[in-house]
C-alpha cells in the first residue's frame, strides 16, 4: 500500500455522516446508533489534512464536553507509533497528545531507551476527553466501544499515512502491548 493510501476497508466507509450499523443499547437502556469519523477522512490523507478534519468531528458526543480534539502528532516518516486510549485533562487543555502525567511516564521512558520523541508518532484512539466533574477536578473515564468506533477511522487512516513498521499500544502497565506490523 502506498503512504498516504486508505486501506479498502476505510476507503469503503467513506459515506455521509449519518448514523451506521446497527442501533446499539447505550446506559440507561437508550438505544444509540454508532456513527464513524469515516465521511470526515479526505480522500488522500495527510496528517495535517487529517487533524485539520478531525478538528471538526462530531461523530459522537464526546466532543461537547472536551476542550478541543487531540490530534497525533509526530513525524509522518516515523518508524514507531505509540497509541494511548484516549487524551487525558492535560492533553485535552493543551491540544497535544501525551503531555500529561503518563506523556511525562512516555517521555521518560523512551529517553531511558535512547530514542527521540521527535522521531515516533504519538496519537490516541480517542480523539476527545472522556471526563466526569468530581468538584473542580475533571477525572478520566474509559470511552466504550461505541466511541472508540467512532474514532477507529481517524486512527486507520494516521496508520495508513505514517505507515509504521510497529506500534505500541500505551495504556495501564497490565495492558501495555507492543506488536510489529505486517510488511506491507
Amino acid at each position: 500500500m502506498a503512504r498516504g493510501m486508505l486501506p479498502s476497508s476505510a476507503m469503503a466507509r467513506s459515506q455521509p455522516l449519518a448514523p451506521t450499523g446497527s442501533p446499539r443499547v447505550a446506559r440507561g437502556g437508550r438505544t444509540a446508533a454508532a456513527q464513524t469519523a469515516a465521511p470526515l477522512v479526505p480522500p488522500r490523507p495527510t496528517i495535517p489534512k487529517l487533524r485539520q478534519a478531525a478538528a471538526g468531528c462530531r461523530a459522537c458526543h464526546l466532543w461537547k464536553r472536551g476542550t478541543q480534539t487531540v490530534f497525533g502528532e509526530g513525524s509522518s516518516r516515523s518508524r514507531v507509533m505509540f497509541v494511548g486510549e484516549q487524551p487525558g485533562n492535560r492533553e485535552d487543555v493543551e491540544g497535544r497528545p501525551f503531555v500529561g502525567p503518563a506523556g511525562r511516564l512516555f517521555d521518560a521512558s523512551l529517553e531511558r531507551a535512547g530514542i527521540d520523541r521527535a522521531q515516533v508518532y504519538v496519537t490516541n484512539v480517542v480523539k476527545h476527553f472522556k471526563w466526569e466533574p468530581r468538584g473542580k477536578r475533571r477525572i478520566h473515564q474509559k470511552p466504550n466501544a461505541v466511541e472508540i468506533a467512532a474514532c477507529r477511522p481517524w486512527l486507520e487512516a494516521e496508520i495508513a499515512v505514517v505507515l509504521p513498521a510497529s506500534s505500541c499500544a500505551w495504556a495501564r502497565p497490565r495492558r501495555r502491548r507492543c506488536s510489529a506490523a505486517r510488511s506491507v
